[in-house]
C-alpha cells in the first residue's frame, strides 16, 4: 500500500494545475474487496469541481496505464471540507479572518478569529466576556507545535 500511496502522491503533484493548488492528503483503505483511494486537494482561492474531475481523470488514467492495481478500486478526488483540521501554514493563510476552534497540546481549547499567520505560528483573537464589563478581544500568539488541531467554525453571519 505504501508504494501505491507514493505513486498516487507523485501523480497528484504532477497533475495539479498550478502553484495555487495543493495536495492536502491521500488516504488508501481496503473496503470489502476493493481498494479505495481518497485524494484531498485544495487551492488558495478555493477549488472547483472541474479541477477535481480533471485531476481524477488524469490520476485514474495513469493508474490504469501503469497496471499498478490489478483489482477493482474506487477513486475519489475532493476538497477537504470545513470540518477537516487545518494542518499546514498554507491552510491557516487561506482561512485568515475566519473563526477557528483551536485544540492545544496542553488540553486547552480556544475559539477566536484567525488574525495573523507567521512563520512559526498564528495569532488568534479571542473575545473575553466579563460579567458587567464590555467584551475585550485578547490576542493569543500560538506556535504551530502547541496546536494539536484547528477546525474552522461555520458562521451564518
Amino acid at each position: 500500500m505504501s508504494d501505491l500511496k507514493q505513486v498516487v502522491l507523485s501523480l497528484v503533484e504532477q497533475y495539479l494545475p498550478d502553484e495555487e493548488h495543493f495536495l492536502v492528503e491521500v488516504k488508501i483503505d481496503r473496503v470489502g474487496d476493493k481498494t479505495k483511494i481518497l485524494i484531498l486537494v485544495d487551492a488558495d482561492q478555493g477549488i472547483t469541481i472541474a479541477t477535481c474531475a480533471s485531476l481524477s481523470r488524469a490520476v485514474a488514467g495513469e493508474l490504469e496505464t501503469s497496471m499498478l492495481l490489478d483489482e477493482a478500486y474506487t477513486l475519489e478526488v475532493s476538497s477537504p471540507g470545513l470540518d477537516y483540521p487545518l494542518t499546514e501554514k498554507r491552510h491557516y493563510l487561506k482561512n485568515q479572518g475566519r473563526v477557528l476552534k483551536v485544540f492545544l497540546q496542553s488540553g486547552e481549547e480556544l475559539t477566536g478569529k484567525l488574525i495573523g499567520v507567521e512563520e512559526q505560528g498564528i495569532q488568534l483573537g479571542v473575545t473575553k466576556k466579563e460579567k458587567g464589563k464590555k467584551s475585550v478581544e485578547e490576542a493569543h500568539n500560538l506556535l504551530f507545535v502547541e496546536i494539536k488541531k484547528s477546525i474552522v467554525q461555520v458562521s451564518f453571519n
